[in-house]
């Protein structure tokens, strides 16, 4: 189900998540969730050393709410479904973590001062894969486990060739795919998606200003204006396909009931891009 949990508040994710993770795993540590909560708040509000907080606009950290919860009821679906390989609790955990950590790469370190994290669009998602590495090493993490979070992260990118990720285990692969499965739908389903657009195309302009790589994926949009008119295809073309091959149909598990009835992530979706298109229609008329 589409959840009416406040994506503008991390505590209130937080406790979901926690009700969700706790809900599968009774056993769990119950101060899991709101640790590692606690260190993406901690990060993305400029109060982990070394660090400012975030200033991209569009990739806050309302964006990996919006994932996180969308992952999170994605992995609960699927085990109420019985499916197979089954997550364990630590295949749970390190997902979490990956999807918290996902876009870290966008902060800037103290003395960064030109522009912001935006401009390092074309290069966050390994950026972010370095950030989680070190924080976590520093917080106990076993190498393994560090390599788990970092491959799932890698899932992201919009070029990433996924076969090239080492996974370590087949549930490995699943909870990454999961991860990049809920990156889209969180972000896409949102109400606020279509108006978010212009703040999007402005960090893909300012990645393309500093990157100076003409052939990337950011520097394909002119205008506000082009990244509107070409969303629809980007959905229809691109993401759709990827979720159905790719990323092997996990958004099914979010049918309810499963495995045939209304996903309300796609429908929410379809309800954005239906008014992207009457957007664009009116304005051709004008």
């Amino acid at each position: 189900m589409f959840s009416s949990v406040d994506t503008k508040d991390p505590a209130a994710v937080g406790r979901h998540v926690a009700s969700v993770y706790l809900g599968m795993f009774p056993a769990g540590d119950k101060f899991f969730v709101p640790k590692a909560f606690g260190w993406i708040v901690e990060c993305f509000s400029g109060h982990f050393a070394g660090y400012q907080a975030v200033d991209a606009q569009y990739h806050d950290l309302e964006h990996t709410m919006q994932g996180t919860l969308c992952m999170v009821d994605l992995l609960r679906h699927r085990e109420q479904a019985g499916a197979q390989p089954s997550l364990t609790q630590r295949d749970f955990e390190l997902g979490l973590i990956a999807i918290l950590f996902h876009d870290t790469g966008y902060l800037k370190e103290q003395g960064d001062d030109e522009g912001t994290g935006a401009k390092y669009t074309s290069s966050h998602v390994n950026r972010s894969s370095d950030f989680a590495a070190a924080f976590l090493l520093r917080k106990g993490f076993a190498q393994t486990e560090i390599h788990a979070v970092q491959n799932m992260i890698h899932c992201t990118g919009v070029n990433t060739v996924l076969d090239a990720i080492p996974f370590q285990s087949e549930t490995e692969r699943i909870a990454g795919f999961t991860l990049a499965t809920a990156d889209l739908l969180g972000q896409m389903a949102a109400p606020d998606y279509v108006d978010k657009l212009p703040i999007l195309f402005e960090e893909f302009a300012e990645a393309s200003h500093f990157d100076h790589n003409s052939g990337s994926f950011v520097a394909r949009f002119t205008s506000p204006e082009d990244l509107v008119s070409k969303t629809p295809g980007f959905w229809t073309n691109f993401v759709k396909p990827k979720l159905e091959k790719e990323f092997l149909g996990l958004y099914r598990f979010l049918n309810r009931p499963y495995p045939s009835g209304p996903n309300e992530y796609l429908e929410h979706i379809e309800q954005n891009i239906e008014r992207l298109r009457r957007k664009l229609l009116k304005s051709d008329a004008g």
